[in-house]
């Protein structure tokens, strides 16, 4: 996987700092870290989808790959999972050999698949998302009314991350008072051998991290076996409990927490981050949105669908197929870039503008597509609408006052730090 981003502006170089179109196509390579840090990979995919939508990148840091850009051609790769294996890594790099880590169930194909899932679905279900809305207004709007008006300060920090941790800790029964623990796993599970030294972090480190959420995570889980008819709706009891998963090896327990951590913070945290920006790049939405409130819904999806807050998601062929044109062989990497898709105008009028009031919103690839789509899609939709709601009962305007440092990473797209400013209602 890839890392969280180094403090400061990022340096560019080779094709981040390159024109797009005066790169040699075969040469192309948008697993480039950097293009996602300093925010330079758009050109890169829309060339890619004019000219080569699939296309071989033959020399990379993770080895040779395909990269599916197109809207209809990821589909079409997400409807065919007996074709297009998740079981190696859903993402572009491999697991190291000597920490074989994988993220869980999104990691498993078929029958086995669908029986992990089960195990945890109840907990994202809309019952018990109605359950927790209360809940989640009432850490909201702590969090909003012990932010500063008129003073700037990290949005990313003091609403991003406390929202998404302290749903995670309850999500997990997690001690509430440790919740930041999540976060700085979530960083972990993330980083990458290849770039953690730029970061002051090594790989032992890394390893370290995660064997002590594993050690954690383990004494909850003794807590919590044979207790799933005490009312409990936990991730950690459903799995303890569950048929599927009461027996799994504590590698396996580690990457499905993987998945659970990642899956329930950096989306939705980068999100929210996402939407503070969008508003403030496009203000006549922000203009749009205080005219009219009762957009916050949809503006959930459209802010979700901009932001992409993974980028990709990656594929393994079980067998020698074709797909537009092109001859894919077993064994090759097909990487599956949602963030492209999301801006193909093929598929999505209008693609390349934020618009809160866009029709069939909910059109977008931000969550997968199939099988694999995100379980937790409704809990993060209900997290950004209740954020909003009660942002625009208190704020005039949330105002970017610095540039964006975004996430060094070709897999989470998102935010270090986002300095904002509040402006009172008049």
């Amino acid at each position: 996987m890839t890392t969280p981003a180094q403090q400061g502006p990022p340096p560019t170089s080779g094709q981040a700092s390159a024109d797009p179109y005066s790169i040699p196509l075969e040469k192309i390579d948008v697993s480039d870290s950097e293009l996602f840090e300093t925010d330079t990979q758009w050109g890169y995919f829309e060339r890619l989808r004019k000219e080569a939508p699939i296309h071989y990148c033959a020399e990379s840091e993770f080895g040779p790959y395909w990269s599916i850009t197109c809207f209809e051609d990821i589909v079409e790769v997400e409807n065919h999972p007996d074709i297009f294996s998740s079981a190696h890594s859903i993402v572009i790099g491999d697991p190291e050999p000597d920490f074989p880590l994988e993220a869980g169930f999104i990691t498993m194909d078929g029958p086995r698949h669908a029986a992990h899932r089960s195990v945890v679905k109840p907990v994202a279900a809309p019952r018990n998302l109605k359950r927790l809305e209360p809940l989640i207004r009432e850490r909201v709007i702590e969090i909003l009314e012990s932010l500063p008006v008129g003073e700037s300060f990290d949005w990313v920090d003091r609403v991003s991350i406390e929202l998404t941790t302290g749903m995670l800790a309850t999500l997990f029964d997690f001690p509430y008072e440790e919740r930041r623990k999540l976060t700085f796993w979530s960083d972990m599970a993330t980083a990458s051998p290849e770039q953690t030294g730029a970061v002051g972090v090594t790989e032992e480190e890394r390893q370290e991290a995660l064997m002590e959420c594993l050690e954690v995570f383990t004494g909850l889980w003794k807590q919590r076996e044979n207790k799933a008819g005490d009312g409990r709706l936990d991730l950690i009891t459903a799995l303890a409990n569950g048929e599927a998963t009461k027996g799994i090896d504590p590698m396996e327990y580690l990457g499905t927490l993987v998945l659970l951590i990642v899956g329930g913070n950096d989306t939705t945290r980068n999100s929210i981050s996402g939407g503070v920006l969008a508003l403030n790049e496009f203000p006549a939405e922000y203009q749009k949105l205080r005219d009219d409130p009762s957009l916050i819904s949809n503006m959930v999806s459209e802010i979700i669908r901009w932001q992409t807050p993974l980028a990709h998601m990656r594929r393994t062929a079980t067998q020698d197929t074709e797909l537009g044109g092109k001859s894919i062989k077993k064994g090759d990497k097909v990487v599956l870039w949602y963030v492209s898709a999301n801006r193909d105008e093929t598929a999505i009028d209008r693609a390349n503008e934020f618009l809160i009031d866009r029709p069939d919103v909910r059109r977008h690839l931000s969550f997968g597509w199939g099988v694999h789509f995100c379980m937790g899609s409704r809990l993060a939709e209900m997290q950004l609408r209740i954020l909003w709601e009660e942002i625009m009962a208190r704020f005039h305007l949330v105002e970017v006052v610095g540039e964006p440092v975004r996430v060094r990473s070709n897999f989470v797209k998102g935010f270090q730090e986002l300095l904002v400013r509040l402006h009172p209602l008049p």
